[in-house]
């Protein structure tokens, strides 16, 4: 049959072997031209022990080489970091080509120990059902009224609190009120529970701690190479994880067990469903949910942590700016007086949050541009990544690899000159403003401070809301200054935005 093959058909086979061999060598040379355009990487500003050596600085080491290269890559053992700021790529990575960006197994296994499958650690269905729940609950008047009512009241007692140390000209950390504030108020609208946090309880406060803790450490894993070794050895910052885990998990099992077992004695017609975890119990009831303890736990600590370490964190940068820029508290408690009608009137500090209705507090058109330009300078998330699921080219032409965490970083980008002008670094409520006085919105992906796309923040409106009545209610009854002004303010390596060490004021009654 070969022979017959050789002899009968000479010419074609020879033509069949040319045009293999053309196929092959065309294959190869595709290949290879390929593999060079898929070199033109990002520059390389460093490898991942830079950025360790840098992390006690780490929002100050990243806008300097984002001020260099606008996207660059770091060199790590397992493939590359990519970091940009070019609103461009911010665009295609969280909208354009979301697809292609999420969580992936890396972060997931980074920030599962803490986050477990809430929303920030999770892609797919798990995200999907989340999101549209959360959707679904955000929208809700009841959930809005509630909220509404717990910031006030939350903001009256710490006003009150703030009133005691003021007459007694006594130095205080507002960071660390307005964090306990921010989580007693977070947690009565989560859980539906008093936490006590800001009236001392000791409970309140290990849990308190260990949730700082534990967000540091998450951090933390992104740069230490070692820390699954750590983690099996349970020795080092991994064993002091378990632990702080271990005391969250412990606090917020014994509060779902206790309003599962509320909802059974009442039943679902007379219990109060104002807070979200009472809300997805009875979303658990259903039975294609798929909600367990376990996934109540993780959901909700998830809300939390959005909603108090971010709008606490951001607080603190507001009065830090107000302290830095004194003639603005002025301003702004006049509008606030404007908008509530007290001008002329003495009203008292329990009585204040009557006056904070949604109409007037949305008139506060400069407060909410001064709230923005904080979160412009000191946004609550300073950098978010994602993984790259496959091979990939960014708009402005450089490429990426399947397994590389590509970062986009807001607390960089809102000192980029070529995005805001040379007045960057200032601090300047009326470039949110128009002729008229009226905040005006940037693009999301120039100010990606809440994210943008798909996963844009749902809470967005419910932390302006909170800031809003914490800060007026605040500046309406002190003036603050800095305890020192000659000590340097940095920022907390940690996921979300906060000052190292605390922020120390007077406050003054006005």
């Amino acid at each position: 049959m070969n022979s017959f093959l050789a002899i009968s058909f000479p010419i074609p086979i020879s033509v069949l072997a040319t045009t293999v061999a053309a196929l092959l060598f065309s294959l190869f040379v595709t290949r290879w031209l390929l593999f060079r355009r898929k070199r033109n990487y990002p520059p390389i500003a460093g490898t991942i022990f830079h950025t360790l050596l840098n992390l006690h600085r780490f929002t100050e080491y990243q806008t300097i080489l984002s001020n260099k290269y606008k996207t660059f890559r770091m060199l790590t053992p397992f493939g590359n970091y990519i970091y940009t700021v070019d609103p461009a790529n911010v665009e295609y990575i969280l909208k354009t080509n979301f697809s292609n960006y999420g969580k992936g197994d890396f972060n997931y296994e980074v920030m599962s120990g803490f986050f477990g499958d809430g929303i920030f650690a999770v892609d797919g269905e798990k995200w999907r059902q989340q999101r549209k729940i959360a959707s679904f609950e955000f929208s809700t008047k009841v959930l809005r009224d509630y909220s509404s009512h717990t910031f006030k009241k939350s903001a009256i007692k710490l006003t009150e609190i703030i009133s005691e140390l003021a007459s007694s000209n006594q130095m205080m950390d507002i960071q660390d009120l307005l964090m306990k504030s921010g989580l007693d108020s977070i947690f009565k609208v989560g859980f539906g529970v008093e936490l006590g946090v800001l009236s001392g309880l000791a409970e309140g406060e290990a849990f308190s701690n260990a949730f700082d803790e534990a967000s540091c450490q998450i951090l933390y894993r992104y740069f230490d190479v070692f820390w699954k070794v750590k983690r099996f050895l349970n020795v080092g910052s991994e064993a002091k994880m378990k632990k702080n885990v271990q005391l969250i998990d412990d606090f917020v099992y014994a509060v779902i067990s206790r309003k599962t077992k509320q909802l059974a004695e009442q039943g679902q017609d007379a219990m109060e469903k104002e807070d979200i975890l009472s809300r997805f119990l009875l979303e658990k009831e259903k039975p294609s949910s798929g909600i367990d303890d376990k996934y109540l736990r993780d959901i909700i600590l998830n809300f939390m942590i959005a909603g108090r370490d971010t709008t606490a964190g951001t607080l603190a940068w507001f009065f830090y700016m107000m302290c830095k820029h004194p003639h603005l508290q002025d301003k702004i408690v006049r509008e606030v007086r404007e908008a509530t009608k007290t001008q002329e009137q003495n009203v008292k500090i329990d009585e204040f949050g009557d006056y904070l209705t949604e109409e007037s507090i949305n008139d506060m058109q400069y407060l909410h541009a001064a709230l923005t330009e904080t979160l412009r300078l000191y946004p609550a998330v300073p950098m978010d990544v994602k993984y790259c699921f496959s091979d990939d080219t960014l708009p402005d032409g450089f490429d990426v690899n399947k397994g590389d965490l590509v970062n986009y970083q807001p607390y960089p980008m809102g000192r980029m000159k070529f995005l805001w002008g040379d007045d960057a670094y200032e601090f300047r409520p009326e470039r949110w403003l128009n002729n008229d006085g009226i905040f005006v919105q940037e693009s999301p992906f120039k100010f990606p401070a809440f994210q943008a796309g798909p996963r844009i923040c749902l809470g967005k409106e419910f932390a302006y809301m909170q800031m809003k009545v914490v800060a007026v209610t605040l500046l309406y009854f002190f003036m603050f200054q800095l305890w020192d002004a000659s000590i340097e303010v940095r920022s907390r390596t940690m996921l979300t935005l906060q000052i190292d060490g605390g922020l120390y004021l007077r406050a003054m009654h006005r």
